[in-house]
């Protein structure tokens, strides 16, 4: 009974459909057989849209953004490099340590957070957290958010490192861009 529910339903989806007109047969003889030019047509009529901004690409080769290239990364990476990396994931703009502590207090350990919103170095193009874990002689611990100025001064740190990186490199190379900004 389900089967033939669905079965129904299918058919008259598709007669919906082609009742639409959004079937529609093509002489295929008198269709341009340019396709860049027909999709710039079918989006000047507004018949169409464009991804990713194609065509503005399409004479390029396009543009590469590496971990390399970017100034803020860079300085986030060299300022964290004392502590281990639990996951660092350049295309989703986010680095995270591991749980680390410091040799006087082992109960206590810290976990910082470095989010990217913005290739721009600016101070609302990045979100640094940094929790903090207790445990107590049972093994029981406690998660929670430090809200202190140490993720202010981190953030500080970050940007200042990602000035210097990126003056160095307009020094070193005047014509070199580290990301397109538009």
């Amino acid at each position: 009974m389900k089967k033939t529910f669905k079965i129904i339903c299918i058919i008259c989806l598709f007669f919906n459909f082609a009742s639409c007109g959004i079937y529609k047969k093509v002489d295929a003889r008198k269709v341009d057989p340019n396709a860049k030019k027909r999709a710039e047509k079918n989006i000047q009529e507004g018949r169409g849209f464009r991804l990713l901004d194609g065509a503005r690409n399409l004479n390029r080769g396009g543009v590469f953004e590496f971990a390399s290239s970017n100034p803020m990364w860079r300085a986030s990476i060299k300022l964290l490099e004392f502590t281990p990396l639990s996951n660092v994931d350049y295309s989703g703009g986010i680095i995270i340590t591991d749980w680390f502590y410091d040799d006087d207090d082992e109960d206590s350990s810290v976990k910082i957070t470095v989010k990217f919103l913005s290739n721009e170095i600016r101070a609302d193009g990045i979100d640094v957290i940094v929790y903090q874990k207790i445990c107590n002689e049972l093994n029981k611990c406690k998660v929670s958010r430090i809200e202190s100025g140490l993720e202010k001064e981190i953030k500080l740190a970050i940007l200042k490192q990602a000035a210097i990186l990126e003056q160095n490199e307009r020094v070193k190379n005047p014509d070199f861009k580290f990301l397109e900004r538009d």
